[in-house]
């Protein structure tokens, strides 16, 4: 699994207009992107690893903060751009594998 990750002072995901997913507080929203061959051990491995960060003010993590975090899948962070112009996705997990696991 993947994550990038960005503090916020508040962020919302819409959907055709609609919020699908919103924080109105400080913390922190997380792209991530999954892969074939990841399963509950990479779920919990990568979750403790963005709660327990020391990213938040006066590096301060989210369990400290009782923050929240906004998770976003996101497939293209597994992007291959190594040949020509066209990104390929092979590596990233088809949407019902990544679905359940981010």
């Amino acid at each position: 699994m993947r994550a990038v990750l960005q503090r916020v002072s508040r962020a919302a995901v819409r959907v055709e207009g609609e919020v699908v997913g919103a924080i109105d507080r400080p913390g922190l929203v997380a792209l991530v992107g999954a892969t074939h061959d990841d399963g509950p051990e990479q779920v919990a491995t990568l979750a403790r690893k963005i709660a327990e960060l020391r990213i938040l003010h006066d590096e301060r993590s989210v369990l400290d903060e009782g923050a929240p975090v906004l998770v976003v899948s996101q497939f293209t962070l597994y992007a291959d751009i190594r040949k020509g112009r066209r990104p390929s996705w092979n590596a990233a997990a088809p949407g019902p594998v990544a679905e359940p696991l981010v």
